[in-house]
């Protein structure tokens, strides 16, 4: 695994954890909810744009 994927993971990890615990709270802040899950879809798909690229390289 690339330095660039593991800092991936580990960015899409804190963004889950924050989604996470925004979620437990009593009032959750819907535009966070939002905001979070919008950015945790665009590193799922850099992830995936990276592998690809990753793939095809070795290929």
């Amino acid at each position: 695994m690339s330095d660039k994927a593991f800092r991936l993971l580990e960015y899409h990890q804190k963004l889950d954890s924050r989604l996470r615990a925004e979620m437990k709270r009593r009032w959750p802040d819907f535009a966070k909810v939002a905001r979070l899950k919008k950015l945790k879809l665009a590193v799922k798909d850099r992830l995936a744009r990276l592998s690809r690229k990753q793939r095809a390289a070795r290929a």
